[in-house]
Formats: structure tokens, C-alpha cells, sequence
């Protein structure tokens, strides 16, 4: 309860809570050791670290195991990113939601496109009533754990992405969503607007035109994730490292 209210806590905070996203216990103690209040997980890098692809590829298993043993290390709030919650069935979903509080996790992020063959998005009134039926399942056992929606026009490269994003922001307000996560939007006007459009905390994530963290703030985003791109820059410079070896037959380059 202490660490849910805290990381609900930051997102209504005047500074911009800055999300540290790992992929394992490693990277976790090293975000809480460099002062980050919180820590997420970030689905694609957890996936490819264990030889998945991202969209739900990897067996929930996996994740839960990968959780538990950041959770087992870590003093800081822990949210999880859960794709579209690992099943279509709602019990299974809610069943997959509790398992992670169940460990010490505070918050999800759940997302409103899906992969079957390919990555699609979902009618919005349908996960709307998705989103609505987590919430109530949650409050009527007195279950805490802060619902970010993930929604994925933007990131899916859709038309109309940002008249498309308002409407869905509405929608899942209203079914219950604690916080708004619209990965890929980087333009100053239309982050303003969205942030103007809800009640609710608005997230936006690493990408190379995103503003800077103050621009961010003054906007009004209250939370920036760092996505899985931390983890990809960190997997690039390890192949060049690896290539520097064999190309020059020697250990030099590590010691450079």
C-alpha cells in the first residue's frame, strides 16, 4: 500500500516523474541506486533479452519470473508493462493483473493494440469495457495497482493519430484508466492538447524529437519512460565491441 500511494503520489507531483525501464534485476538496482523514485518494465526489452520477439511472444511465465526477482531486489515502486494483458479472456487477464500485485507490483501498463499474426488495433468501446471491468474487479476487492493505457496510434504509425488519440483518451477515462500513456507523439501543440484533454496523468516516451524533460514538464506530461531504447543502445554498442574484437584479433578495444 506505502510504495502504491507513493508511485501514485509521483505522478501528481509539479516535476515530471522520469521512468528507469529494465529488463532485469541489474538494470533495476542500477536506476534505483542512481536516485530514480520508480522503475518500469519494458515488455520488448525483457522479450528480446530472452530471445523472444515483443507483442506478447514471450510465455507470461517468463515475465512473472523476470518480475519476481526485481521485485526481490528493489526498494522502489515496480510497474510492469503487460502488452494486452497476455490473454483475451477478462479472467485470465484480471488473473495475470493480480498475480503481479500479488508480488509487490503497483502499476501496469496495458495497452489497446494486439498481435495475432499481426499487430492490430482494438475497437475502442470494446476496450474501453475491457479497462472498465479491470477497474471494478479491482475496487471491489480492494486491490491497488495504478492502470496506465497504453494507446497506440501514434505508435502504430495510423491515420488521424491525434483526433483518433483524443477520442480514446475520453473513452478510457471514463472506464476507469488512472493514467494515459501515448507513446510516439513528439509534437509541442499536440502534446499540449492531450495533456489539456484529460484530468488524468499523461506519459510519453523516449523518441529523438521528444521535447526536453523541462519542455516536457511545462507542457504538463507528468511521467517519461525511457522505453525499451536504452536497452537497444546498450545491446548496439555491445555488437560493435564484439566486432572490434574479432576484426582487430585482440582485446585492446574492451580496454580503450
Amino acid at each position: 500500500m506505502e510504495k502504491y500511494n507513493t508511485f501514485k503520489t509521483l505522478h501528481n507531483q509539479d516535476s515530471a516523474l522520469l521512468l528507469g525501464n529494465v529488463w532485469n534485476s541489474q538494470s533495476a538496482l542500477l536506476f534505483q541506486k542512481l536516485g530514480f523514485k520508480a522503475i518500469g518494465t519494458s515488455s520488448a526489452a525483457i522479450a528480446t533479452s530472452l530471445g523472444y520477439e515483443d507483442g506478447e511472444k514471450m510465455p507470461f511465465e517468463d515475465l512473472l519470473r523476470i518480475v519476481k526477482n526485481i521485485q526481490s531486489k528493489i526498494s522502489i515502486p515496480l510497474t510492469v508493462d503487460i502488452e494486452g494483458g497476455y490473454s483475451r479472456n477478462i479472467s485470465e487477464l484480471i488473473s495475470n493483473i493480480i498475480s503481479l500485485q500479488k508480488m509487490g507490483v503497483v502499476g501496469i501498463n496495458i495497452e489497446d493494440s494486439i498481435t495475432n499474426t499481426e499487430r492490430g488495433i482494438t475497437n475502442a468501446q470494446e476496450f474501453g469495457k475491457t479497462i472498465q471491468l479491470i477497474k471494478a474487479h479491482l475496487l471491489n476487492n480492494n486491490i491497488d495497482i495504478f492502470l496506465n493505457v497504453r494507446t497506440d496510434f501514434y505508435i502504430m504509425g495510423l491515420t488521424k493519430p491525434f483526433e483518433e488519440t483524443l477520442k480514446r483518451i475520453k473513452i478510457y477515462e471514463e472506464s476507469g484508466a488512472d493514467g494515459i500513456f501515448v507513446p510516439f507523439i513528439v509534437a509541442e501543440n499536440e502534446i499540449k492538447k492531450v495533456v489539456e484533454s484529460t484530468t488524468l496523468p499523461i506519459n510519453v516516451m523516449c523518441m529523438p524529437d521528444l521535447p526536453n524533460f523541462d519542455r516536457l514538464q511545462d507542457l504538463g506530461v507528468k511521467r517519461i519512460s525511457i522505453g525499451p531504447f536504452l536497452y537497444n543502445d546498450m545491446i548496439g554498442k555491445l555488437e560493435k565491441s564484439i566486432i572490434e574484437i574479432t576484426k582487430n584479433k585482440s582485446f585492446n578495444s574492451i580496454f580503450a
